[in-house]
């Protein structure tokens, strides 16, 4: 149970990761199904840099500036272009999902793949002192240090926005970005940092599947993950610390699909393909009927 446990949190790591820099550009008025997108440009980012100089602390800043940059993009469309951000969106996310095979092919002489990384150029694992002796539950305090912080980023995240000035603003552009305009703060602006600093996060998640979770960028690696994410805010009903029950939520059947791909029923071996399409089951089901009322800020898209 416990090794289950210790499955789900670092499933669960690149969901919490995309879903806080998705809620906090979606609490700031702009839409993000790029989510996707964002993760593997990042995840492409940390693990080519990484290789390339030996470093993963190198490849994370690269990472994260992938992210950046991606979701500049997005932001300029929905800002300054004025487009549809769902329609941004969707085209991010293709040119992600084209942009990594093509550069993958050309530095690496791969589409598919990057080439692994030495032990030591991953993010490995770091024991909490004290904690990872523990009977029974020590093996969940012997994790990347990158679960930690995304297990503590939703309460930094709830903090910022119920607690701070900045996070007002942030809250305000997606609820009454006119209140903002007639305080003399620019909706833009906000939405500008709201969105290149969701992109960082989201990116996060990406840097995390390719340097910690696995060794190498895979080609549509992220495997939905993204979409997922945005599940797992629009079930937190756009609130961080929800959210962050939704990730684990999601991120405990993600490795329970992984448990049961080995597993027989009353001598009946069940369908693989039936197990690995469950968290997507999960998460279409929850979307269907187990949300209730859910608000979205009231200016998104606006």
């Amino acid at each position: 149970m416990i090794e289950l446990l210790a499955s789900s949190l670092r499933l669960s790591t690149p969901l919490l990761f995309a879903a806080m820099g998705g809620l906090l550009c979606e609490r700031a008025g702009i839409a993000t199904i790029c989510l996707e997108g964002v993760m593997i440009m990042g995840a492409w980012a940390a693990a080519s840099v990484a290789f390339g100089v030996s470093d993963p602390y190198i490849g994370l800043c690269m990472g994260i500036l992938a992210g950046m940059l991606t979701m500049a993009i997005h932001c300029w469309l929905c800002v300054n272009a004025k487009a549809d951000a769902i329609v941004s969106g969707v085209a991010v996310n293709m040119l992600a999902a084209g942009v990594t095979p093509l550069l993958t092919k050309a530095f690496f002489q791969s589409p598919t793949n990057t080439p692994s990384l030495a032990m030591e150029d991953r993010f490995g694992a770091v024991a909490v002192p004290g904690l990872e002796a523990l009977p029974v539950v020590g093996p969940l305090f012997n994790q990347p240090w990158m679960i930690y912080l995304a297990l503590v980023l939703p309460f930094a995240l709830h903090y910022f926005f119920y607690s701070t000035g900045r996070g007002l603003r942030v809250l305000a552009s997606g609820d009454n970005p006119e209140a903002l305009e007639t305080a003399g703060i620019s909706p833009r602006s906000v939405r500008w940092k709201a969105l290149l600093w969701g992109g960082a996060l989201t990116a996060l998640g990406g840097v995390y599947l390719s340097t910690a979770h696995a060794s190498q960028f895979t080609r549509d690696m992220t495997a939905g993950r993204g979409f997922i994410a945005l599940t797992a805010v629009i079930f937190g009903k756009w609130r961080p610390l929800p959210t962050l029950g939704a990730c684990l939520f999601f991120g405990f059947f993600d490795a329970l699909q992984i448990r049961l791909q080995s597993e027989t029923i009353q001598g009946w071996e069940v369908p693989v393909q039936l197990v690995q399409s469950m968290p997507y089951l999960v998460a279409l089901i929850v979307l269907a009927g187990f949300i209730g009322k859910a608000r979205p800020p009231l200016a998104i898209g606006k």
